[in-house]
């Protein structure tokens, strides 16, 4: 039983009583008293507890975050951390707030996503003092890879040999048995065949043979994770992003995602981690559709920041199209986030575009089209089985610049850029804290030589840039890649100082046309109100100031090009994926 001290008696009895109640719906008959202490104690909680304010918002329009893969940019004899930590204080200090680095722990496939050890940093990136450095200067953003640990982890050899700890780690099946009710991510088999002590067993799989699912029913699992949590802190990090977190728990004649043990599993680490350290956040990666992802938040107990995971492909289809009335009906369909939660607004990443965000949202025939633009863009397409056997578009493998280079209707025009920047332009104005993935802010092409290399589709927009090379490449005006990087810094440090941009500010969606995408923000006080108005097509559009009901006695100003409008009677030209935010 957890000791009660003498100072806190009432915080502790309630830090308590909420962890006994989230292990008593995850493990109904196991008795939850002795593994609430475990837990608390695991934490490192004793003296330090604090009362978290409910529904606090732990950022506000100042924050951005930057997406890496800690050796993205490499200098020749130097470790990728320390390089990386030099570009980001001499480039982009002063636009991001948080530095959001993917995996950097040994790993043995997926660039990271197969954790051999958690506890330490992969050495040919650097080492847990670099990461410490880092973390000092930014908000720091890691991955907690909870669903699946690599085949060659000391817990997968442990399990293989029947000894602890890892012996009951994992989750085994019968190669026989119906899973046809699983929704699956891949077209790789649910069960991978391995030779253990005891002899053949089959092992959980979801996402790849390396890549063994853990088995949450196994409280010493959890326990083991929130050790995990526990020594991230302390080594800096403050932003959990929890990879993969639909599929955590496993039942017998489900599909296997969303299941409530999972969403109570979320509720508990939201609980140890606001009390230990009450502004760190937690952040679900959820690439599932629109109306799953939300439930994610739960009740302002779950996750702090949910990704909003149907925003790239659709804004995406906006551009290629020219129309917006999907994206606005997407837009009117989502809540406001409570206080306490926002939105992680994103349109490219280190993984594919994804497509199942998207399902209830556009036709198959229209899913289809962003397939074939794929494919003629020079990306690729990762698909996965459907419950009825077949094979569907999981995923489109491109970089952001590559599928923006024309529309649908145009096999090449001279809007690329501008197309690529008016993408990025509503992504930051967007309710919800904007990410950035490092390839995009360079305007990165696909990468066909590490494709060719790696023969893994999602290489193709991982590309490692050369520290000397980049530098050259950002400093020739003429080049795209300076163009793209130096407008998205201009555009970040805009956002930052407008109080309308904070991510629970008021946004309500405006109806002008079909290729006008428009809507309004208003700051939490009521001080600021931002239209935000893109043409998304590639000819020049006519609008009327007074469609979007500027109030006569504010004077309005564009933020991004700098005009003053005094006459609401105005009739206004924007020219091919112009983008404006009128302020007052």
């Amino acid at each position: 039983m957890l000791e009660i001290s003498d100072k806190q008696p009432q915080l502790d009895q309630e830090l308590y009583s909420r962890v006994s109640e989230h292990l008593s719906i995850i493990y109904p008959d196991l008795n939850t008293k002795k593994l609430a202490s475990e837990l608390i104690a695991e934490m490192g909680m004793g003296r330090n507890i604090q009362r978290p304010t409910p529904h606090r918002n732990h950022w506000d329009q100042g924050d951005a975050i930057l997406i890496t893969y800690g050796n993205t940019i490499q200098s020749s004899g130097e470790l990728p951390l320390v390089t990386l930590s030099r570009f980001l204080d001499k480039y982009l200090k002063r636009q991001f707030t948080a530095i959001h680095i993917l995996p950097f722990f040994p790993f043995s496939s997926d660039d990271g996503f197969s954790v051999i050890d958690y506890s330490t940093v992969n050495p040919s990136l650097g080492d847990w003092e670099n990461i410490e450095s880092i973390s000092k200067k930014y908000k720091l953003m890691s991955d907690l890879v909870i669903n699946h640990i690599s085949s060659r982890s000391r817990w997968f050899e442990n399990y293989k040999n029947g000894v602890k700890p890892g012996k009951d780690y994992f989750i085994e099946g019968n190669p026989n048995d119906d899973f046809s009710k699983v929704v699956r991510p891949r077209n790789s088999p649910l069960l991978t065949e391995v030779r253990t002590k005891a002899g053949i067993r089959h092992v959980w799989s979801t996402f790849s043979g390396d890549q063994i699912d853990l088995n949450f029913r196994n409280p010493n699992v959890l326990k083991e994770f929130v050790s995990i949590v526990r020594s991230y802190l302390n080594h800096g990090i403050t932003i959990f992003r929890m990879d993969a977190v639909p599929f955590l728990w496993k039942q017998k004649g489900t599909s296997c995602t969303n299941l409530q043990p999972t969403h109570e599993i979320i509720k508990l680490f939201h609980t140890l981690i606001e009390y230990y350290f009450p502004s760190a956040l937690i952040v679900c990666e959820n690439n599932v559709p629109s109306n799953e992802n939300l439930t994610y938040f739960g009740n302002a107990n779950e996750a702090h920041v949910i990704y909003n995971f149907s925003l790239p492909p659709l804004l995406i289809y906006t551009l290629l199209t020219g129309r917006c009335s999907h994206l606005k009906n997407w837009m009117m369909s989502m809540p406001p986030a409570q206080s306490g939660t926002t939105y992680l607004n994103f349109i490219a990443s280190h993984d594919g575009i994804g497509l199942r965000p998207l399902d209830g949202l556009i036709s198959d025939d229209e899913v289809d089209k962003l397939v074939e633009k794929t494919k003629q863009s020079g990306g690729r397409v990762t698909y996965r089985k459907s419950r009825e056997g077949s094979d569907k578009p999981y995923e489109l493998n491109i970089t952001l610049f590559d599928l923006l280079n024309s529309t649908f209707d145009s096999d090449e025009d001279n809007y690329s850029v501008e197309r690529f920047l008016c993408a990025h332009s509503i992504m930051f104005a967007l309710e919800g804290i904007p990410a950035v993935y490092i390839q995009s802010i360079f305007g990165s092409h696909n990468d066909l030589e590490r494709l060719e290399h790696t023969q893994r589709n999602r290489s193709i927009n991982r590309h490692i840039w050369d520290e000397f090379e980049l530098e050259k490449e950002l400093s020739d005006r003429q080049s795209p890649h300076a163009r793209i990087f130096a407008e998205l810094k201009r555009l970040l440090s805009i956002r930052k100082k407008q109080s309308a941009f904070h991510p629970n500010a008021t946004q309500y969606t405006l109806h002008i046309s079909d290729d006008i995408f428009a809507f309004w923000r208003q700051s939490i006080n009521r001080d600021q109100s931002i239209f935000c108005i893109s043409n998304v097509t590639a000819t020049e559009k006519l609008i009327n100031l007074r469609d979007i009901n500027l109030i006569n006695t504010d004077e309005w100003k564009d933020l991004i090009g700098g005009r003053l409008y005094f006459n609401i009677q105005e009739q206004l030209s924007l020219s091919p994926y112009q983008v404006l935010w009128i302020s007052n």
